[in-house]
């Protein structure tokens, strides 16, 4: 006779599976979303947000005591924001290049967090020639 086996093990690694496809989406679609914002749009929002813009001079301050300080301007735009930014700073930072850093705006400033200060490389957006 043969021995039957019990559907007991099939459900538990059905359940198992489809909590863990849940889990995936959720994180994927809502569990880590900051929005990215351009300077003429930051005053909107409250909370974390990402900020990507052109750097301007003059830029000065030191990163690692009381913060870097330099505005940031809609790339292609006229609207700019304050910013102070602690951590290390990338070498290809300077005015005139395009960057992306997540933080806060308080009172007027945008509060960058520490070590989020990425620099976009200009070549990967320029349009085909």
């Amino acid at each position: 006779m043969p021995r039957r086996r019990s559907p007991a093990r099939l459900v538990i690694a059905l359940s198992v599976a489809a909590t863990l496809a849940v889990f995936l989406l959720y994180t994927s679609l809502a569990g880590g979303s900051t929005p990215s914002l351009r300077p003429s749009q930051v005053a909107e929002h409250d909370g974390a947000v990402s900020l990507a813009g052109l750097v301007l001079a003059p830029v000065h301050g030191d990163a690692h005591a009381s913060g870097l300080r330099f505005r940031l301007r809609d790339i292609g735009g006229t609207a700019t924001v304050p910013v102070v930014y602690t951590g290390s700073v990338p070498d290809l930072f300077r005015p005139g290049r395009d960057v992306s850093v997540r933080g806060t705006y308080r009172n007027g400033i945008f509060v960058a967090e520490r070590d989020s200060l990425v620099t976009k490389c200009p070549s990967k957006y320029a349009p085909a020639s």
